[in-house]
């Protein structure tokens, strides 16, 4: 198996909600057939109906106990004010914002909200991973830090 991502898919209770969210962060994307595609860099974030979703992967949609499905996407950006920025429009449309921006344990800043379906994003500014011009990361090698 090659070391990919090439999408990441949330199910989600309200497309057309979960849509108008994304596009408020300034995202574009395209319905096809109940479906809601965006290139996000080298890869697509999908949004789909999270009953259809379940039903697709073979499982039953009974939701975490405690709203928290173990999983967090994660933008990274270029300063702790773009991070502001960022956590600043997703409140504005209409995210709860869980952590506000502040700084971390690893020399960085980041700040994390919950799109309408509960998912987490958080968005940080980690010095130490290389962002290039189009915004794909790189990452360090660890075993020389």
């Amino acid at each position: 198996m090659a070391q990919r991502i090439s999408l990441i898919t949330l199910g989600v209770t309200d497309l057309g909600r979960s849509r108008h969210f994304y596009e408020s962060l300034g995202w574009r994307g395209q319905e096809v057939e109940e479906t809601v595609f965006f290139q996000a860099g080298g890869l697509a974030l999908v949004l789909w109906s999270r009953e259809r979703l379940a039903s697709d992967t073979g499982r039953a949609d009974d939701g975490p106990a405690d709203g928290f499905g173990g999983i967090v996407l994660a933008q990274n950006v270029r300063s702790a004010a773009e991070v502001d920025e960022l956590i600043a429009a997703a409140g504005q449309a209409g995210a709860a914002i869980t952590r506000p921006p502040a700084a971390t344990f690893y020399g960085g800043y980041a700040g994390v909200f919950t799109d309408p379906d509960g998912h987490s994003w958080e968005i940080a500014h980690n010095p130490g991973f290389t962002l290039a011009e189009d915004g794909s990361l790189t990452l360090p090698d660890f075993g020389a830090v």
